[in-house]
């Protein structure tokens, strides 16, 4: 009997997410593969949220080279349900995008809304502003928090995405002061 060699299922896919795009590593426990341009539903720092697949990584063919291991999960392929919810909260966050212009106005902050966008459980609600990570974010945040508008990620953004942290850490940007 000669065996045939499968190919294995890979773990480790490029998802692609967020109302201001963003590519992520992400494992996917299940037993399945996924296809490329699947819907999923994702657990990434922000919480739950939809995302697409865009490939399965391959391991590295460079002698030594340590991958990182991804920083999210694949929780499920999207359902209809899942769907139809991510839609209503899009809606929902383009009918709130005025309001949330006025306040970052009346609080006298510093900063451009671009777009913001809801995780898909709607626990909380992630503003896209043009901005370097900084004081005016932290206090976007804490006036959110101090009005009672709920779980607030503030997100600065640029003209190449998403702003992260420096490696290294450090105190004082947007996300530090721990009110979201």
């Amino acid at each position: 009997m000669k065996m045939v060699a499968s190919s294995p299922i890979i773990s480790t896919f490029f998802v692609r997410h967020g109302a201001v795009p963003e590519v992520i590593k992400a494992s996917w426990p299940g037993p399945d593969s996924l296809s490329r341009g699947e819907k999923v539903v994702i657990q990434t720092h922000r919480g739950t949220g939809l995302g697409t697949v865009l490939e399965g990584m391959r391991p590295s063919q460079e002698p030594g080279a340590e991958e990182s291991p991804p920083g999210s999960e694949i929780l499920r392929s999207a359902t209809k349900e899942d769907l139809q919810q991510a839609h209503q909260w899009q809606e929902q966050c383009h009918a709130e995008f005025p309001a949330w212009e006025k306040r970052i106005a009346a609080w006298g902050l510093d900063l451009q809304l671009i777009d913001l966008e809801r995780t898909l459980d709607g626990a909380k609600i992630v503003l896209f502003v043009l901005n370097e990570r900084g004081p005016e974010c932290t206090k976007l945040a804490l006036q959110a928090a101090a009005a009672g508008l709920g779980l607030i990620e503030v997100q600065p953004v640029s003209l190449e995405g998403v702003v992260t942290l420096p490696s290294g850490g450090g105190g004082g940007g947007c996300g530090s002061c721990g009110a979201h």
